[in-house]
């Protein structure tokens, strides 16, 4: 069966030359049930944290009502555990019949008719990481199954295949989705387990199939692992980063935030620094339960237009000494050259002290003759300058997240915005 479905994948790469879907444009946003919700399956002892359509169409009205769809987060994925243990008589994936007891199109028309997004799960292997039939053999059969489904998204795993069966599955199930001619984000988890093997992936080869692609290890509700994330892309910018940008996005993986394993400071931490990789922002919380604060961070508008800008470029580490780093991208507008940018200063410091960090804009990497607007982006404070020190005062394990906007100048060189603070004047930011 498998040398079929090799053969078959060859026939179809001379017909079909790459995905080109022409989405997502910008970093896709939604959310996901894997990490907060993992494979709950058991509905009478959890009835409301179980995957079900119970859960999906709950959260599809809070979204809707907490504004989060109003904010951009469009999609909801159900990861894995969903289906049924067997496929039916037509070798078709089928639902878990008493969890989704009206079946995935009636779940999916559900969430198009309040606006929303539907994103579904599979595995490219033998059986799913969870042991739920796998996508191996019926690559092409899946793929019209789920346009037929009116799917938006899809999320393909690889646990249970060899690396050989990822390079034809993945590019080969992506061409499938194109050919079903309906518009399917396709996200490819293929990098995460070449890094399991030490072998590093073509990125071209990512950007011709996939429009996002998971790059690491799945992240767990801590701030250990979400350092450990941020330390891997950092660590490997120079190879990742260059290949991010419209339709093809690097995935740092889920937002963990309003959870349980992340304070209100970490999770702005990392807020700000999904916003600097351009990573697609998928929450994956319970929006029944969660806190006010950390509602706030998820829909602040100003880290969202951060994350969602159209230049499209993944930002990078540019300074780290011992437990303090800056991060930078740069976002429009650009005025005569100059780009804007996005700096996050970082604190991983956990002994309770704070950092106080001076910098001029040219230890930023800054230069504009004509100055900044300076905004804090969780604070909305806004300044001006076009000289002297930026004082910060980062929180143990917080952030300091900044917008530093290019002024522009007019045909006489007068300063359309408001004067800049004067050069012997420091701006000081306090979280």
């Amino acid at each position: 069966m498998i040398k079929t479905i090799i053969s078959m994948v060859a026939l179809f790469f001379d017909i079909v030359h790459g995905l080109d879907n022409g989405l997502a444009l910008t970093p896709p946003m939604g959310w996901n049930t894997w990490e907060r919700f993992r494979c709950t399956i058991d509905c009478e002892l959890c009835p409301n944290e179980c995957i079900s359509e119970r859960l999906i169409k709950r959260t599809c009205d809070l979204m809707v009502s907490g504004g989060y769809l109003e904010a951009g987060y469009e999609y909801i994925v159900i990861d894995d555990c969903w289906s049924a243990k067997m496929r039916d008589k037509d070798g078709n994936l089928q639902p878990n019949n008493t969890r989704f007891p009206k079946g995935i199109l009636d779940l999916s028309r559900y969430l198009h008719s309040r606006g929303m997004k539907f994103g579904i799960y599979a595995n490219l292997g033998t059986k799913t990481c969870a042991g739920y039939p796998g996508t191996i053999t019926d690559i092409y059969k899946d793929a019209d199954l789920f346009a037929s489904w009116e799917v938006d998204f899809v999320k393909l795993d690889g646990c249970y295949s060899e690396v050989h069966e990822k390079e034809i599955g993945y590019p080969a199930f992506g061409m499938y989705l194109n050919a079903t001619g309906r518009p399917i984000v396709y996200s490819c988890s293929w990098p995460a387990y070449l890094e399991d093997e030490a072998i590093e992936p073509d990125y071209e080869a990512l950007k011709k199939y996939c429009n996002l692609w998971r790059n690491y290890a799945d992240i767990e509700d801590s701030w250990t692992s979400l350092c450990d994330i941020m330390n891997f892309f950092a660590n490997n910018q120079d190879t990742v980063a260059i290949h991010a940008g419209p339709g093809h996005w690097n995935d740092p993986d889920m937002l963990i935030i309003g959870n349980f394993g992340l304070s209100y400071e970490q999770a702005k931490v990392q807020m700000a620094i999904w916003a600097i990789l351009a990573a697609p922002l998928f929450i994956s919380t319970d929006f029944e339960t969660i806190r006010p604060e950390f509602a706030q961070i998820l829909l602040n508008k100003d880290v969202i237009e951060i994350n969602q800008d159209k230049l499209g470029i993944q930002g990078r580490r540019i300074y780290k000494k011992k437990n303090l780093e800056v991060w930078r991208k740069p976002v429009l507008p650009c005025y005569m050259g100059y780009h804007s940018y996005a700096v996050a200063v970082v604190s991983k410091r956990i002994d309770g002290m704070p950092f106080y960090l001076t910098r001029t804009l040219k230890d930023l990497g800054l230069y504009n003759p004509n100055g900044y607007m300076i905004k804090d982006l969780f604070f909305g404070i806004i300044k001006n300058m076009t000289c002297g020190n930026v004082r910060m005062k980062i929180n143990p394990t917080g952030v300091v997240f900044l917008k530093f906007t290019s002024v522009e100048m007019n045909m006489k060189n007068e300063k359309i915005r408001s004067a800049p603070t004067s050069c012997t004047e420091d701006i000081f930011f306090v979280q």
